[in-house]
């Protein structure tokens, strides 16, 4: 095995290692355990344990809507207590074959939604309206929720011109914070309008953050947490990156009227009174984060010996100048280190052209990185870069390794690979390669994962 397949195939492990070490179940056991019809949750190491009795209840309902949805399903069942009346609705990437006759199962879509998104929505928000003082509501959620449950608060908006909405602000180049600003305002389901439609029952979110830990409230729009943001803040955005006028003109105006409605009709005390009371019967935990993922990255790298660094300040930074920085920092790093492995986790952005190719924003950092490597012919250097949900924009691929030898390969195969970049069809090439990064969907969803990893040959 040559050096460069050597970090190819270390890039591969580490990234794959951190996927198993980051598994759905595993998780559920550490944060928590039935004792009887007893539910004792283990938010943090930190922080005391927290019993919620549920024989009280007398109906379990679950709402599992995400990427994880499926996972997050099946590792609840396999531990809620025996002869407890459960029904529920799961919105995942797929329809499982093997399925509890308690659940309702739709085939959510991603990243735009689909007929089974509204389905679900319909079938979630129905069966909370059911949910009484006796009834107790887990909420499993993921990332990839917002799309895959669904439904626009007017309800004259078709999914065409909802597909047409997603599709815009994906491709705007705005923050995974600020699209779900605007989707919040958007939807009969965000913005903590899930947990509203049951305002009396007990709740509990288990979350799969697949964004930072300081803005919980981004997974999925944030069904079930208070919404904080404004009417002003959303109107920014908007504004800002020039969304109103690439709307379909149902959502258009929509929109416009939108800002009038909610600044001058202001909730009376009384509504104010009971959704403050349905958030009173809400709690939630963070069963996976990003930083579990990246930790598990840097804990195997460390036993293979290298040097780690964990750098996570380019989150949400356009690809391309994210990988301008930390290209910068791991050659000034491995002059120092020369067996480094700098670990970057959270998510790039990239501003989709009107007709792009096969790929996503890791295939599209990747590429931009084998530019830059290219300048080091010969030198044991690889840039791995991967989604953990196994998806990365519209292709097959997760991501996508790129080494020194990459553009030499690329233009012997007749990529141009600067055009290839612009055009946003990154797969196409990493494909023909062999270089993409294959694990088809994890059932996990905790951002993405950057590997700079340079071998110990001088400099």
């Amino acid at each position: 095995m040559t050096a460069a397949e050597q970090l190819h195939a270390t890039a591969r492990d580490i990234f794959t290692h951190a996927l198993d070490a980051s598994d759905v179940g595993l998780a559920f056991d550490r944060h928590l355990h039935f004792e009887g019809k007893t539910l004792v949750r283990h938010p943090s190491p930190r922080l005391p344990s927290v019993s919620q009795p549920l024989d009280g209840y007398k109906n379990i309902f679950i709402i599992s809507f995400g990427k994880a949805a499926l996972s997050m399903l099946n590792a609840l069942l396999a531990r809620l207590p025996k002869k407890m009346h459960i029904r529920g609705v799961c919105s995942a990437p797929e329809i499982p074959k093997k399925r509890s006759r308690r659940i309702r199962y739709f085939a959510g879509g991603h990243p735009l939604p689909n007929e089974h998104s509204f389905a679900a929505a319909r079938a979630a928000l129905d069966l909370l309206k059911k949910a009484k003082k006796d009834t107790f509501v887990f909420f499993l959620i993921s990332g990839g929720g917002s799309a895959m449950m669904e439904l626009p608060r007017d309800r004259h908006i078709s999914l065409d011109d909802t597909t047409a909405f997603y599709e815009t602000l994906v491709a705007s180049g705005a923050t995974i914070t600020e699209v779900n600003t605007v989707r919040r305002y958007f939807s009969a389901i965000k913005g903590g309008r899930l947990a509203l439609a049951a305002p009396q029952a007990g709740k509990l979110s288990l979350l799969l953050a697949d964004v930072p830990l300081k803005d919980l409230a981004a997974v999925a729009s944030s069904p079930t947490l208070p919404d904080h943001s404004t009417p002003a803040e959303c109107a920014e955005i908007l504004a800002r990156f020039h969304l109103l006028e690439k709307f379909p003109p149902i959502v258009r105006a929509y929109f416009e009227k939108l800002h009038l409605r909610d600044s001058g009709n202001r909730p009376h005390s009384a509504e104010k009174k009971a959704d403050a009371e349905a958030f009173e019967n809400a709690q939630f935990d963070t069963l996976l984060s990003n930083h579990d993922f990246v930790n598990a990255a840097r804990d195997y790298a460390h036993s293979l010996g290298y040097n780690v660094v964990i750098d996570n300040s380019c989150d949400d930074w356009d690809y391309a100048e994210a990988a301008r920085y930390l290209l910068a920092r791991f050659h000034a790093l491995r002059r120092e280190h020369p067996r480094l492995c700098l670990l970057s986790s959270g998510e790039v952005t990239v501003q989709l052209s009107d007709h792009p190719g096969c790929g996503g924003r890791n295939q599209q950092f990747a590429l931009c990185a084998a530019l830059d490597l290219a300048r080091y012919e010969g030198q044991p250097l690889a840039v791995l870069s991967a989604g953990s949900d196994g998806i990365d924009g519209n292709s097959p691929a997760a991501g996508a390794i790129a080494d020194t030898t990459t553009i030499a390969r690329a233009r012997s195969y007749q990529f141009d690979p600067e055009l290839t970049l612009a055009r946003f069809d990154a797969c196409t090439l990493f494909t023909a390669l062999g270089d993409s990064i294959v694990t088809g969907p994890t059932g996990n969803n905790l951002r993405d994962l950057r590997i700079l990893i340079a071998g110990s040959t001088d400099l």
